[in-house]
């Protein structure tokens, strides 16, 4: 079957997530290889960061992103349901975008601009991380993706929505994006799993959930704003922080299981 008709058919039908991840791992996108080829674009990402000076290791922004990866990590191992282990590894690229992401197996991607931008307390960080890790922990982009990932039709589509930025961060930095659906939205439902896995994983965290809900009014307020890449792939708008609120109790009462801390 062509490989376009796959991505079609997995992104407009009615086929079940299952159903998508079957047809990726048939086209040898399965998970120990879309995991392989994450790292190898991370470990480039890095490399170019480091060269182009745009990565961020001391920082206050960095810092704050790490302290938040490292309480995050152990309940996303304990989320892993993939078969694979996932080697849990930090990026925090200077940018003004307003833009985060975690590639398969484990490869978490921060811009200083969604921190600083917004302002960000250490519990919103958490709460975008915590979103992101689920992406990633339940092989959304695998899904998404179908047979194209990996490929250049997905990189095409994220340089396109990237434009000039590919000059400031290096071709790494936007084809490691590609692999996680970049320029090729999440549908509604794994958005919404998502929020909730988020939700869950950072209450587990000691962080309060309600930060969830300021992150994504103070995203909702950024509308197209130039630079919003991470709003482009992750539609923010009152049904989904509504459809959050809903979730909330449940996340609050693990929360508050662990003394509110």
């Amino acid at each position: 079957m062509n490989n376009k008709l796959i991505l079609s058919l997995c992104a407009a039908t009615a086929i079940s997530i299952s159903g998508c991840t079957t047809i990726a791992d048939m086209a040898g996108a399965d998970s120990a290889t879309l995991n392989s080829n994450a790292t190898l674009g991370f470990n480039k990402t890095v490399q170019e960061a480091r060269a182009n000076k745009t990565l961020d290791t001391t920082s206050a922004t960095y810092k704050k992103v790490n302290a938040a990866f490292i309480r995050l990590k152990p309940y996303a191992d304990q989320m892993n349901q993939t078969g694979q282990r996932f080697d849990w590894q930090l990026a925090v690229l200077k940018s003004d975008q307003i833009n985060a992401y975690v590639a398969p197996g484990g490869k978490v991607v921060f811009y200083t601009g969604i921190v600083n931008r917004l302002n960000l307390s250490e519990a919103e960080v958490a709460a975008v991380m915590g979103h992101e890790m689920t992406h990633a922990l339940e092989e959304h982009s695998k899904q998404k993706l179908g047979a194209q990932a990996l490929t250049n039709l997905a990189v095409n589509i994220g340089k396109s929505y990237a434009g000039s930025q590919i000059g400031e961060l290096g071709n790494a930095a936007i084809d490691l994006g590609s692999q996680v659906g970049v320029g090729l939205p999440y549908s509604r439902s794994l958005e919404s799993r998502a929020d909730e896995g988020g939700l869950m994983m950072m209450a587990k965290a000691g962080y309060n959930p309600q930060a969830a809900i300021t992150l994504w009014e103070k995203m909702a307020k950024q509308g197209g704003a130039q630079g919003s890449a991470l709003l482009s792939t992750h539609p923010s708008d009152a049904n989904r922080i509504n459809a959050m609120k809903k979730n909330l109790a449940a996340a609050m009462a693990v929360y508050n299981a662990r003394g509110g801390k």
